[in-house]
């Protein structure tokens, strides 16, 4: 079984992406992601309603982190610190090497590569630093943008599975795509 340790937190860097710990002077844009009807068309769960809200889910965070049971990075372009998105391992197994990645990006930074970036240097964590055998993402089979994303970053679709979620009144599908440490 694997032993996850984040009590030194990783910052990850690529030629135009620096990942950081989020803090609460990430909250307003985080705030603008959580809170996007167009971001969360895909995620089962409500938008935020208020920054209380968000405050809360940095708090949440932070004590998963502190936990090691999840790691969540804020996305910034190298010469800016200002929070653009968010990428991260939920749902981490260390019993079966598994985790699973999470990522939102703001509107404004969609289409220019950023998120395969950083899906890309995750991964490569995932597998080195942390010594995962397999990633997960489940998505929306609606969420085309994110399928093609994850297939140019070597995730394969591994299943389909029909009204297996219960959220908003209904029965959802979600796709999960996997890619193997090999």
């Amino acid at each position: 079984m694997l032993t996850i340790d984040f009590s030194t937190f990783p910052e990850l860097e690529t030629e135009r992406l620096k990942l950081r710990r989020a803090d609460s002077n990430d909250i307003h844009e985080l705030f603008a992601l959580r809170s996007d009807p167009q971001i969360m068309q895909y995620i089962p769960k409500p938008p935020a309603a208020n920054l209380e809200e968000i405050s809360e889910h940095l708090r949440i965070i932070e004590e998963k982190i502190s936990s090691n049971k999840l790691i969540n990075w804020a996305i910034t372009l190298k010469d800016d610190s200002k929070m653009i998105g968010t990428i991260g391992y939920y749902h981490i197994k260390p019993e079966h090497y598994r985790a699973e990645i999470g990522y939102m990006l703001l509107p404004g930074y969609q289409g220019k590569g950023y998120v395969t970036e950083a899906i890309n240097l995750v991964v490569d964590y995932g597998f080195s630093a942390m010594e995962l055998h397999s990633i997960e993402a489940l998505i929306d089979p609606e969420n085309i943008a994110s399928a093609r994303v994850l297939e140019k970053c070597g995730f394969i679709k591994e299943g389909h599975f029909k009204e297996n979620e219960f959220y908003d009144g209904k029965f959802i599908d979600t796709v999960i795509y996997s890619k193997l440490n090999r």
